[in-house]
């Protein structure tokens, strides 16, 4: 949980998710335009390819339902008395989504790139 998001928090998480890519693996990480994650000055790791979607297509980004859920789920209705209530309520319904594998699925799912 980082406080903002930038170019260094954006070169934290490329390491974070570099580590854990199995051994001969290579992960394409799907990203929107936000400034940080198409940046030049990025290093970006040898077993990760950056995808960027085109500008203002969030139906394309299945994180977008996925911050919904969250929002809906544990964020909606709370008031943050402090900034370490953000962190840990934050943290909290973070944990409870990657427990459920079946739901991130559910909840990415994109009916229309099924069909063919």
């Amino acid at each position: 949980m980082l406080p903002v998001c930038n170019l260094h928090g954006m070169q934290l998480h490329l390491a974070e998710i570099s580590r854990t890519v199995a051994q001969g693996a290579h992960a394409v990480l799907i990203v929107d335009q936000a400034a940080w994650h198409t940046s030049q000055k990025l290093d970006v790791p040898y077993n990760i390819t950056i995808l960027p979607l085109p500008p203002r297509a969030p139906e394309l980004n299945p994180v977008e339902n996925l911050w919904q859920f969250l929002r809906n789920t544990w964020l909606s209705n709370r008031i943050f008395r402090t900034y370490d209530d953000i962190v840990d309520i934050a943290c909290h319904a973070w944990n409870q989504l990657v427990d459920q594998p079946w739901r991130i699925m559910s909840i990415g799912l994109r009916k229309w790139a099924h069909r063919l």
